[in-house]
């Protein structure tokens, strides 16, 4: 048995969890919470034992990670910090370098420090953390789990904007996506359910949460995905707009007078559902809502219409389909959700039992016996994803 350390490290937030593999078991997970802010919170969980939780103020990316390997040796979890044999982490931008995961050197840190530019708000923190593991615990391996590498071989029809070829070729403008170690997870769970090789399989996942993504799988592999330069792309989100006209974008700006980058703020963080409703990004809250404020209602009209014209669009690209897999927050959870997006796409066949589909954060099929198209609930396991890769990369 060995012990590997997932890690998902944000601005404000870092997540990890430890697993014992092969047997790919949870020992314990936990999160550091409100990071270099006032009251920050440091919490564990294990199964089998209450919760751990302190209050600290202004815990920064250092003494995070201090904390989860002093937490580990001082509640028993590992006997000695040298258990632990491989440590992952998600990386947002991998460009077109990183097709898959990679083992960190010097050289592969630098090319992720390179490719900052592509995510500023994700890859500059990544590359810390993998910096401050390093230091903490120098003798053990550590793999860079990409977000984009799921999609850097996608077809260039698909990948390509139809802007000048030597923006592509000079600056990388291309689309990368993003969510691409849920869709790989989520797509090859779905072929083991059905007891089918991916290779098979004509599949549409939906990552539906606070940031959501549609990625088409054409027999193993990625045609067409959702998000776009950025993850700001797509379908509509909790408050992202999704696409959008550029030059509305430019005229906005313009009118209110405002730089582009305050521009893009605001299509990130008070737009989708949010800039809609004006009442709130969760779909949870519109939900209740809907019945009396018509706004609320028009946000989760216009985030189902979204989605529906994407997965269309991409039944049309695969020509059929096999299986719709819905996952992550909203996908796992929103019942009524799901719902109001199969009820769009009867016409592919794609129908949904509503007795089935009574189920939350389950592995399950929620579409009737003999249903051309097969729709699934299949939660994500991005941790899982990335401990399997640091397993399969470390033990080359």
């Amino acid at each position: 048995m060995t012990k590997i350390l997932a890690v998902n490290a944000g601005s404000s937030t870092l997540k990890w969890k430890l697993f014992s593999m092969p047997d790919e078991t949870v020992i314990a997970s936990g999160l550091v919470d409100r990071l270099n802010l006032p009251d920050s919170v440091f919490t564990v969980k294990q199964p089998g034992v209450e919760k751990y939780e302190v209050k600290k103020d202004n815990i920064d990316y250092h003494l995070a990670a201090a904390m989860v390997l002093t937490h580990l040796k001082d509640a028993g979890i590992v006997k000695h910090l040298h258990e632990i044999t491989g440590i992952g982490h998600r990386v947002v931008a991998g460009g077109e370098v990183f097709t898959d995961s990679a083992v960190i050197t010097d050289k592969s840190l630098r090319q992720i420090h390179k490719l900052a530019e592509f995510a500023p708000l994700h890859n500059p923190i990544e590359e810390e953390y993998i910096n401050i593991f390093q230091q903490l615990l120098p003798d053990v391996p550590q793999v860079a789990v990409f977000d984009t590498a799921l999609y850097a071989n996608m077809p260039k029809i698909n990948a390509l904007y139809p802007i000048p070829y030597e923006y592509y070729k000079q600056y990388g403008a291309r689309k990368y996506g993003a969510h691409g170690t849920s869709h790989r997870y989520v797509s090859a769970r779905t072929a083991e359910l059905l007891g089918k090789p991916l290779s098979d399989l004509k599949l549409i996942t939906l990552h539906l949460g606070s940031g959501s993504s549609v990625t088409a799988f054409d027999h193993g592999k990625v045609i067409d995905t959702s998000m776009g330069f950025t993850p700001l792309a797509g379908v509509m989100m909790a408050t992202r707009s999704g696409d959008i006209d550029p030059s509305l974008v430019s005229f906005l700006a313009e009118k209110m007078h405002l730089k582009m980058s305050k521009m893009i703020d605001i299509l990130n963080q008070k737009s989708g559902l949010l800039g809609i409703s004006q009442l709130s990004p969760d779909q949870r809250d519109l939900e209740k809502a809907e019945d009396s404020n018509p706004q609320a209602k028009l946000a989760l009209d216009m985030f189902v219409n979204r989605v529906v014209r994407y997965v269309g669009s991409y039944v049309a690209e695969l020509n059929g389909l096999d299986a719709l897999v819905f996952t992550a927050g909203s996908g796992e959870n929103g019942i009524g959700m799901r719902q109001r997006i199969v009820d769009q796409l009867s016409y592919f066949g794609i129908q949904i039992d509503h007795e089935r589909n009574q189920v939350r954060g389950k592995e399950q099929v929620i579409s009737p016996d003999g249903a051309p198209v097969t729709v699934m609930v299949v939660p994500t396991n991005e941790e899982l994803m990335i401990v399997r890769d640091v397993q399969r990369l470390t033990q080359k």
